[in-house]
């Protein structure tokens, strides 16, 4: 499938009332289309992996467009420069979100880029920082604990960032390294949560409340100690 015919498809799978949908989300990015992920993944099948055209669909600036290049892009391919580009790119959560778990995640420089995006000041760029710290949480089993607790330090340095899409993001990458891997850091994040609610800064309270609340539930204490 050539870039004409993808945007094509992508036209034809707009909707007025999602794009609606999509600015009560705070979605408000240069041209969206207001298409389902079901149907963007759907798409991508089709497609297949293609780099290529990966790249050309992230030129067009249209949201949907970017999302589909980070389903269909190959990850083995993308270097280090062109994830800058990208994620300097991003105007929305969803698409920093979809870049880190479709296609940043799978690449060789994930860890690196958690590193230095972490330090960065545009708020999307950090986010997709504290974005693939959750990410890898969940899917990155090659992960292990000592570097899971290196991003525990990067998430206690990012807790005093009041911004909403920041501070959301470290508290979800806070809770996702205790509740999703083992006894022992479900310990450390409980731990860091506790360092984190007592800084002096009100958004690093509700982050470090917010996690605890949900680290030492029944269910999460549950999973770890059945």
């Amino acid at each position: 499938m050539n870039l004409e015919e993808a945007v094509e498809n992508l036209e034809e799978l707009g909707d007025e009332e999602e794009v609606k949908n999509r600015e009560k989300m705070g979605i408000k990015t240069e041209r969206v289309l207001g298409i389902s992920i079901t149907d963007l993944r759907e798409l991508a099948k089709e497609i297949g992996t293609d780099h290529e055209l990966a790249k050309e669909l992230w030129k067009t600036k249209i949201h949907e467009a970017r999302i589909l290049a980070s389903m269909i892009d190959n990850p083995e391919e993308v270097t280090e420069e062109q994830m800058d580009n990208w994620v300097e790119g991003i105007d929305s959560w969803d698409l920093c979100d979809q870049c880190c778990n479709n296609l940043f995640i799978e690449t060789e420089f994930a860890e690196k880029r958690v590193k230095e995006w972490s330090y960065r000041d545009e708020e999307f760029v950090k986010r997709a920082a504290f974005s693939l710290i959750a990410y890898m949480a969940i899917h990155r089993e090659d992960v292990d604990n000592e570097e899971l607790e290196k991003f525990l330090d990067i998430i206690e340095r990012g807790s005093t960032d009041g911004r909403k899409y920041v501070k959301k993001a470290v508290n979800w990458a806070l809770r996702e390294i205790g509740k999703k891997r083992n006894k022992e850091m479900n310990e450390k994040s409980i731990e860091k949560a506790e360092e984190i609610k007592s800084k002096g800064s009100k958004t690093a309270e509700w982050i470090g409340k917010n996690a605890l609340k949900e680290l030492k539930s029944e269910k999460v204490q549950g999973r770890f100690n059945s």
